[in-house]
């Protein structure tokens, strides 16, 4: 009796605390993140993306293909006028470098925008790459810049020469000469713009 009076206490069992309020917190967001619904992606993804972005490229690809065929057709033209341009002695294209020179150009952008005309032409028409898209990329925009720099030297180089012999006589040979140099002035007009065309085509390759 004694020993159970001495005994002493037994402890005392620890009061139970609630939850802290960062995980009720935490399980209530777990839960309306599940009830909600998911974002729509982002603009550029899907099909109207695809879609957008086909026609994108089409577009540049048909306003590409456009200035290449104009540039053809005027270095065509000025290529034409100027080996025509014989009138006798003193009046033939050849007896002078300038002339010369704006032929040989008009030749070498001919060519060019010729041999480019049909390569877009060919891919567009079978949707097989003849040469791959970043090589084209860069070939289209240092072969547009280069073949228009050639174009407006050789042009401006001629037009000293026909404006002192239009001075001394206005006749078929220097309106010849001023055709010719009008074309070319023309074909370079195009191909810059070819070119600016080139450089963004080059600058999403080099993006992606």
């Amino acid at each position: 009796m004694s020993s159970f009076l001495s005994s002493p206490p037994p402890a005392k069992m620890p009061t139970p605390t609630a939850p802290p309020k960062s995980v009720e917190v935490e399980v209530e967001n777990q839960n309306v993140d599940q009830t909600q619904t998911p974002l729509p992606p982002p603009p550029g993804y899907g099909v109207t993306g695809i879609l957008r972005r086909w026609r994108h490229e089409d577009m540049l690809k048909r306003g590409s293909l456009g200035l290449r065929v104009l540039g053809f057709l005027f270095s065509l033209l000025a290529f034409i006028i100027m080996a025509s341009n014989k009138h006798g002695r003193g009046r033939n294209f050849d007896e002078y470098e300038e002339y010369r020179y704006a032929l040989a150009i008009a030749i070498l952008s001919t060519l060019y925008t010729g041999l480019q005309s049909w390569r877009q032409i060919h891919e567009m028409s079978t949707g097989k790459e003849i040469i791959s898209g970043r090589n084209s990329a860069v070939i289209d925009f240092f072969g547009d810049q280069i073949t228009a720099y050639l174009l407006i030297s050789a042009a401006s180089s001629a037009i000293p020469r026909t404006n002192r012999m239009r001075e001394g006589a206005d006749n078929s040979f220097t309106d010849s000469s001023a055709a010719c140099i009008s074309m070319e002035f023309l074909a370079f007009f195009i191909l810059a713009s070819s070119a600016m065309l080139s450089a963004y085509k080059l600058a999403k390759q080099t993006n992606l």
